[in-house]
């Protein structure tokens, strides 16, 4: 499933890829209104499922750190105001979903925007983090 949510940078929320053309990708954003628009090469594009957070060790995939956010939230979305809270609000929220990241790499900014996208993705349907995950050991 996030293998086709895509983030682009300079331009907010989430995109659903659509299609491709020579130089250029058709996205829809992942909103209700399900905006189309062209995602040129010139643009950082990076899908969900290639992003991932630092932790003390390695680097924790982002659909694990979603589907561990989605089971301490039950499926419901983050009632964390990301403009009003501290930084040291973001971080104890984020140590009770992934205790071993790493306090010195991941940002609040990071943060801000993990906690943004799950909630575009939650409040839009897109709730089946790990379903890549499923299909792989399932082809095998």
């Amino acid at each position: 499933m996030l293998k086709n949510i895509l983030s682009i940078s300079g331009k907010p929320g989430l995109y659903k890829l659509v299609s491709q053309a020579k130089s250029m990708l058709i996205v829809e954003s992942v909103t209700p209104e399900k905006k189309r628009m062209p995602a040129y090469g010139n643009e950082k594009i990076t899908s969900l499922a290639d992003i991932a957070m630092y932790t003390n060790d390695a680097e924790k995939p982002l659909k694990e750190v979603l589907e561990a956010i989605k089971e301490k939230e039950n499926g419901a979305t983050i009632a964390i105001d990301t403009k009003k809270a501290t930084a040291d609000e973001l971080r104890q929220y984020l140590s009770e979903v992934l205790p071993d990241f790493d306090r010195d790499r991941v940002y609040p900014n990071d943060i801000k925007k993990l906690i943004s996208w799950y909630n575009i993705l939650v409040s839009n349907g897109i709730t089946d983090f790990l379903s890549e995950e499923k299909d792989e050991k399932e082809q095998q």
